[in-house]
């Protein structure tokens, strides 16, 4: 089906956002995505408030090296491009809110050592209770990308990435929708409203 754009609001929705398949496959990917890439993941400008209001709760779970790192250089960065994101460990392509984890099996389809996995530290403090702030949403809403055009608009984009090539597949084997995968998300960042207007303009597509 040839992409297009759906608009909801000021948002302009990417059809590929509904009809291609998506669901996070960790077993194989072990949270790569958390070390790789050559700059941080993308930040809101009130959310490097929240980073540094949370950072009690979020900080026994970083390494020595990642709390140095931000003692450092602070809770985020501005990378080439003049954006906000946040900081990388060094010269590696490891976010420096990376947490790694012992966890059975290998990953075949990872960079991630075998027996470990990646996560978040601020997300393992907010499940654990101790934080309000989940994580970056530009985190939460992947494969989903949003910017902001010049014109006001926000446009919500499909990202294509090999090494969530794993997530692609595994949608399409269980039927989950990017738009379904990522309701909780989505609906944090735009609003039921918006969730439910974009569920409805799915139903009405892919009936199509």
């Amino acid at each position: 089906m040839e992409s297009s754009i759906l608009q909801i609001g000021d948002i302009l929705v990417s059809t590929e956002i509904v009809t291609e398949f998506f669901c996070c496959d960790y077993d194989l990917c072990r949270g790569a995505c958390c070390i790789v890439g050559d700059s941080g993941a993308p930040l809101q400008e009130a959310e490097c408030e929240e980073l540094e209001r949370a950072f009690p709760a979020y900080a026994p779970l970083l390494t020595d090296a990642a709390r140095a790192r931000l003692f450092e250089v602070g809770y985020f960065e501005v990378d080439r491009d003049g954006d906000l994101v946040t900081p990388l460990l060094g010269h590696s392509e490891e976010c420096v809110y990376t947490r790694f984890e012992k966890v059975s099996g290998s990953g075949s389809a990872s960079v991630v050592p075998a027996g470990l996995a990646c996560f978040c530290a601020i997300e393992r403090a907010h499940i654990a209770g101790q934080c309000r702030f989940v994580k970056p949403i530009s985190c939460r809403l992947y494969p989903i990308r949003a910017s902001r055009l010049s014109n006001g608009l926000i446009a919500l984009n499909l990202h294509r990435w090999d090494i969530c090539r794993c997530a692609f597949e595994k949608g399409r084997r269980e039927g989950v929708r990017v738009y379904e995968f990522l309701r909780g998300p989505l609906t944090d960042a735009y609003g039921a409203d918006f969730y439910d207007a974009l569920s409805a303009a799915a139903t009405h597509l892919l009936r199509g």
